[in-house]
């Protein structure tokens, strides 16, 4: 057992005081200071270790300190880091081809942050609408599911529902339009001439792992195709192997026009993000007319690569497809002890308590102290999401401390 001592409780509190002073309150923290990470397990300032099962919102999906990733990145770091595209690197070219054939797409539009990506996507929409499709000038509309969560850049807020997150923001961006997330006929009565495309998350994991109806993906390829709009798949959190395929889109054998990926495609330890499409979408883009500074960096690149090639070996995905077995078992066992719903997809999974008997913060806190990490969403809904190195004795630990906690209430 790990003794806390006063000088331990000083260092946590300095760290939390400092961060809570000088950085803006745009989070609400549990109160655990980390300090390191290996695997499936972090530890913090007073050496005690917790099990991760939140995974960086699924950046971690290869675990923390992944030794292969570091190995690769470390040796890019003493080469070549960042160039900016106005220059070719030696590694954009390799990292785009590898991106392509693992999404089966003729190009890439590499970015930083997932919001960059899905920001990336709306531009190459609404341009394809207006130079392929035809649709009037200024006049392209994206239809967008409720309950969505894509980002919070000011145009990506424009179509949220979350008070949240668009309180105090307004004026909104326009050109979108809202329809029942799984609702095929909500979502075709509100196409006409003015839209590009649909833009959907295959999971809506913010919400809480949210899982469409079955044959929803398969319905919305179909209708897509049927009124020549764009499928715009948001795979920022549910791809590169989280939900127990290469892509969630994959579990109805489906291929969206637009791949959005972010997250793991960094491996935890750079932010990456791109965007795949096939030549005559991703062909409307022309110098000038987008870019980033750090886009397509050397650095980024060199790790996007070397998780491509960890996913082509298949490892991955079917450790994810074993971890979620296991906590479908596990927590579809408390059920009517304290758990109302449960869905996994791979390794991933959303729980809803009864609320009479904690929020979900009160259950992230009480399996903090019983050393697991997770977050609470809306209401009282958790969301669980560990690396996918994480072992059978992890996914145990954090069963039990969830039944142990659903047990004693705190």
């Amino acid at each position: 057992m790990t003794t806390t001592t006063s000088d331990q409780v000083s260092s946590t509190a300095r760290h939390i005081e400092a961060t809570e002073a000088y950085a803006a309150h745009n989070y609400h923290p549990l109160p655990v200071v980390l300090t390191s990470g290996e695997g499936a397990w972090v530890t913090d300032v007073d050496g005690k270790r917790y099990l991760d099962c939140l995974a960086g919102y699924s950046a971690l999906n290869f675990g923390h300190s992944n030794p292969r990733l570091v190995a690769r990145a470390t040796e890019q770091l003493s080469r070549l880091t960042l160039t900016s595209r106005a220059f070719y690197n030696d590694q954009l070219g390799d990292f785009a081809r590898a991106l392509t054939r693992l999404t089966g797409k003729d190009m890439i539009l590499p970015m930083n942050s997932g919001a960059e990506a899905v920001e990336t996507a709306i531009k190459v929409s609404r341009r394809w609408g207006y130079e392929v499709k035809g649709v009037p000038a200024d006049s392209a509309t994206i239809i967008t599911m409720r309950g969505n969560f894509h980002g919070r850049t000011t145009t990506i807020v424009s179509f949220s529902d979350d008070a949240v997150a668009t309180t105090g923001y307004a004026p909104f961006t326009g050109g979108f339009r809202s329809a029942a997330y799984g609702d095929i006929d909500a979502i075709a009565a509100q196409i006409d001439d003015s839209v590009v495309g649909v833009l959907f998350e295959p999971v809506q994991g913010e919400g809480g792992v949210v899982l469409p109806p079955e044959g929803f993906l398969r319905d919305l390829r179909a209708l897509c195709t049927e009124r020549g709009i764009l499928m715009i798949a948001d795979e920022i959190q549910s791809g590169l192997a989280r939900t127990g395929e290469t892509f969630a889109c994959d579990h109805e054998s489906v291929v969206p026009d637009i791949y959005i990926l972010g997250k793991a495609l960094g491996g935890g330890l750079y932010p990456v993000s791109a965007i795949a499409a096939n030549r005559d979408v991703l062909g409307v883009i022309t110098p000038g007319s987008h870019g980033s500074t750090f886009g397509g960096n050397p650095l980024a690149a060199a790790i996007g690569t070397e998780v491509v090639a960890m996913l082509e070996e298949g490892t991955f995905q079917q450790r994810s497809r074993e971890i979620g077995e296991r906590l479908e078992v596990g927590l579809r066992a408390l059920i009517g002890k304290g758990l109302v719903g449960v869905r996994v997809r791979g390794a991933w999974a959303g729980v809803d308590v009864d609320p009479a008997l904690m929020s979900g913060r009160q259950v992230s806190e009480a399996l903090m102290a019983r050393g697991v990490l997770a977050k609470d969403t809306h209401g009282s809904t958790v969301r669980f999401a560990p690396p996918l190195v994480a072992s059978h004795d992890d996914i145990d630990v954090l069963v039990s401390a969830l039944a142990d906690a659903l047990e004693q209430g705190a």
